[in-house]
């Protein structure tokens, strides 16, 4: 059911069921007057209230976007939103309802409320799934589960529900849909299941997404490409069989492209040397699992000329990941020093901060940034390397 159609539904019962048991209601079946204008009605665009003699009760409007935190806030809502004509109509035709008749009415809104209960994380991903399996769904419906999948797959145990309840494969068949949009946020998605979940991770390793989602990093879009760049690094973060694959379709080759384009965005430039400096530190730890896959010197040299570019940011995120890097292997370490020439350019960038350092904005940025020069410097001294 539509959630439109099920708010209109809700807000039917709740209304009726408040007319039944409502005080005004009782004093009437007991031969007293029925005031229904000692109740009144406000509607506002983003605040309602529920009056009720000289007191109301807010209503919060998030409410009715994530569900009711209890049952007066579900009839709050109902009332504010509600056609006070209707509902004075509504009141004076239960008036002439018998006993048995009230009765029966009330149970049968209470099993309606009962199927409207609100949805576990479960159900709510099993209608998102439904939804995009569904090949009669609008593309506003698919856009909606997507974008519900996104919060619902955060927490690492939904993720893993996601997974057995077949959502994985699903959401993978929307990066080749044809609209942008949906490509967009499927890889959202997909990113933020796999994050810190091996089980995922093998999944979609399963599935075949790494090719995919390099694909999409090199879009003329810019949210895909970043998008997807975020999905990639997930995938294979912390985990050697995505790295091994990523490396051997070309990753390294993919990354080095990214960092080079001046023209790609730099949202994109410092995604890609956030993963260039998360893979060098992996390689680290992996024991030479991946020491085949050693960067080369134009990769390095990528990294080390946006040591000198103009945007801040990026030249912190170069920084991080040199040093990462320089601390992989003697090797890399070595090709840094004498054949990157990175020293050279930590002078230039150190000038340059000298400069920045009188302003006021940027005084606390710069002195981090030079903190961080110091400890890539350290890395590159002969002292340390003689002694490694």
């Amino acid at each position: 059911m539509a959630m439109a159609m099920k708010r209109r539904l809700l807000l039917l019962v709740v209304v009726f069921f408040f007319v039944q048991t409502s005080p005004a209601f009782a004093a009437e079946k007991k031969g007293d007057s029925l005031n229904v204008s000692s109740i009144s009605w406000t509607t506002a665009t983003h605040t309602d209230y529920l009056h009720s003699g000289s007191e109301g009760a807010e209503f919060d409007d998030n409410d009715a976007d994530g569900g009711f935190g209890s049952l007066d806030s579900m009839l709050q809502w109902a009332i504010g939103h509600s056609d006070p004509v209707t509902l004075k109509g509504a009141a004076r035709a239960v008036q002439n309802l018998s006993a048995p008749e009230l009765k029966a009415r009330g149970s049968a809104i209470m099993e309606i409320m009962e199927s409207l209960r609100m949805p576990s994380d479960t159900d709510l991903m099993k209608a998102a799934i439904a939804d995009l399996q569904n090949g009669t769904s609008s593309l506003e419906d698919k856009r909606r589960a997507l974008q519900e999948l996104l919060e619902l797959v955060e927490p690492i145990f939904n993720s893993d529900d996601f997974h057995k309840l077949g959502g994985l494969v699903v959401v993978v068949n929307e990066l080749d849909r044809m609209e942008q949009d949906l490509r967009i946020l499927a890889a959202w998605v997909l990113g933020k299941a796999s994050q810190n979940n091996e089980v995922v991770q093998n999944q979609l390793l399963e599935l075949g997404v790494i090719p995919t989602l390099m694909a999409m990093t090199r879009s003329n879009s810019t949210e895909e490409a970043v998008k997807a760049l975020y999905a990639l690094s997930a995938v294979i973060r912390n985990h050697p069989l995505g790295q091994e694959q990523f490396y051997s379709i070309e990753g390294a080759s993919l990354l080095e492209d990214l960092m080079r384009d001046k023209s790609s965005d730099m949202r994109l430039r410092r995604k890609a040397l956030f993963l260039v400096a998360d893979l060098a530190e992996q390689q680290k730890q992996s024991g030479g699992v991946l020491a085949e896959h050693e960067p080369s010197k134009s990769y390095l040299m990528a990294v080390v000329r946006l040591v000198e570019a103009e945007d801040l940011d990026i030249q912190e995120k170069a920084l991080m990941a040199i040093h990462s890097l320089g601390g992989s292997s003697e090797h890399v370490r070595n090709l840094l020093k004498h054949e990157c020439k990175v020293e050279s350019a930590l002078r230039k960038l150190q000038l340059r901060l000298d400069v920045l350092r009188q302003s006021e904005n940027l005084s606390d940025f710069t002195e981090d940034l030079e903190l961080l020069c110091q400890k890539v410097r350290s890395i590159f001294s002969d002292e340390e390397t003689s002694s490694e």
